[in-house]
This record gives structure tokens, C-alpha cells and sequence, in this order.
């Protein structure tokens, strides 16, 4: 990611980085609770954004790094979680010192990384036992209205894949499981969904309000006006255990303190299956 130009749509998230945190969803509690545990312990978060996993993973107990590439995303960050500690950085080059956190872990964002080189600095900043963990919100597009939805502003699917993690030699024991929940939105911030988008975000103005008018076209045929549309998500999680092969040099000590770094509406999914009937 440090590689990349400016104009990169990895890169792309700052100039809609207030669109982006009051449109994306949050993560159902028990996903961050299966992905990171329940237990308070030391988290480093790559790609946090905004910080909409970071609030949920403050809330569980955790002790959240959390780092960004992109200055304005983790601005919107630190004002609305002004305790958690920040860092602008990547995941190719994390600023921690080898065998520091409990776990890794990284939001909407694994599909960004230059996995050849993130992944044994993830491997690196790891614990013995340690874990990393990669969550995605993806909208439910079994349900045809959601799947025209996606249609208009592009689907998931195309970047969404634990593949990298599955096939590395560092990591073992990889699982699997997956939270359903929704997202109530409106009129103003289906669009912003839209804009939030790194596909939307990167068009010229013209194209970019052409994109937002057939979003509000779209609601105003789905949607139920003041009242909003349920929209239907499915958040994945993968976790994975640190292989014990993994070589540290100059990992700290154990038992040693821990070194300095280098300087909507969501329930709980139950009601889930209300959703598949259609909004017209």
C-alpha cells in the first residue's frame, strides 16, 4: 500500500472519509467477539479506517493500535475515540517491534494489502500463539433487491477472499464463520454509501452525480421513504493461528513489558430473515 500513488483507489477513502463513517455499517459485537475474543488483550488493527471496528473491539475491552495509510480516515478516528492509539502506517511496514500483539487484525481492508510482504510483518508483530483475524461486511445479495443495489454500485464479491491467508505457510488453523445483521438507511445515506465506494469515489464529478442520481432512483423505488430500507448484511470473519515455525529475531522476552512501537442502526441479525421480502 506504501507504494501506491496518490490517485490509487486503495488510497482513494480520505476524500470520502466523512461519507464513509456515517454511511458504512458497524460489526455485529459477536463477530469482533469471534474474531479478536472476548477477553480484554492487545490488538493491532491494519487498514482501521474510521475506526468502525475499532469502537466495537474499545467496547469488548481491548487494547486497539490502530493504524491506517490515509490521514484523513484516521482523523475521523481519533475524534471519535481520542484514547486509542494511532499510526500512519501499512500493513507492508507495521511499526511494532516483533512479538507484540495478541492479535492482528484488519476490517474491509485485507484485499488492499501486498500480501507477499504484509503477511510475514503481520507474522512478525505476533505473539506465540498469536492470531490474525479479517473481517468483511458484505451486503446479502441473495435478496434481488440488494443484488440491483450492487449492480448500481458495484458488488463485493470480486475482492473479498481469504485466499492469501489460507495458502500461507505462516499461518495455521484457519476458521471460518459468519454474522448476519442490518443496516437501516435513508434517501442521504444510501448515496453516501455509494460515494463511500473506492469505484465511485475515484470518478471524475460529472460521472460521480450521475452514480449518486441512479442511487436515489433506486431508493425511490425500494425505499420506504422517512422510514428508510433495512439493508442486509452478512458480516464474513477468518481467523488464523500464528505458526509456531515463524522465526523472531529479537523478540522481546516472555514476561517481559511489552515494547514501544516504532514512531446506521445494526442488531444482532436474529430477525434477519424478515428481509428477503422485497421493499417496492
Amino acid at each position: 500500500m506504501s507504494d501506491q500513488p496518490a490517485t490509487s483507489p486503495a488510497l482513494s477513502f480520505g476524500s470520502v472519509a466523512a461519507a464513509y463513517d456515517r454511511a458504512r455499517p458497524t460489526y455485529p459485537r459477536a463477530a469482533a467477539a469471534w474474531a479478536v475474543g472476548d477477553q480484554p488483550t492487545t490488538v493491532l488493527e491494519l487498514g482501521a479506517g474510521t475506526g468502525k471496528l475499532t469502537e466495537v473491539l474499545v467496547s469488548l475491552g481491548h487494547d486497539v493500535h490502530a493504524t491506517d495509510p490515509d490521514e484523513q480516515m484516521l482523523a475521523v478516528l481519533r475524534e471519535r475515540l481520542p484514547e486509542v492509539r494511532t499510526s500512519l502506517a501499512t500493513a507492508e511496514d507495521i511499526p511494532a517491534p516483533d512479538a507484540s500483539y495478541d492479535v492482528v487484525v484488519a476490517a474491509q481492508a485485507f484485499h488492499w494489502f501486498d500480501h507477499e510482504r504484509a503477511l510475514p510483518e503481520i507474522a512478525r508483530v505476533l505473539k506465540p500463539g498469536g492470531r490474525v483475524a479479517v473481517l468483511w461486511n458484505v451486503r446479502d445479495e441473495r435478496i434481488p433487491w440488494v443484488r440491483k443495489l450492487g449492480r448500481i454500485i458495484g458488488s463485493q464479491e470480486q475482492s473479498r477472499s481469504e485466499e492469501p491467508l489460507a495458502t500461507s505457510t505462516l499461518f495455521d488453523a484457519l476458521e471460518t464463520e459468519s454474522f448476519r445483521h442490518w443496516q437501516v438507511v435513508d434517501r442521504e445515506s444510501i448515496q453516501e454509501l455509494a460515494l463511500s465506494r473506492s469505484n465511485v469515489a475515484v470518478l471524475d464529478e460529472g460521472a460521480r452525480a450521475d452514480k449518486l442520481a441512479e442511487v436515489a432512483a433506486f431508493y425511490d423505488d425500494y425505499g420506504r421513504g422517512m422510514d428508510g430500507m433495512q439493508l442486509p448484511y452478512v458480516a464474513a470473519c477468518h481467523r488464523a493461528v500464528v505458526s509456531e515455525a515463524v522465526e523472531r529475531p529479537g523478540a522481546a522476552a516472555a514476561g517481559e513489558p511489552e515494547a514501544p512501537g516504532r514512531a446506521g442502526v445494526v442488531t444482532d441479525g436474529a430477525d434477519a430473515d424478515v428481509l428477503l421480502i422485497d421493499f417496492r
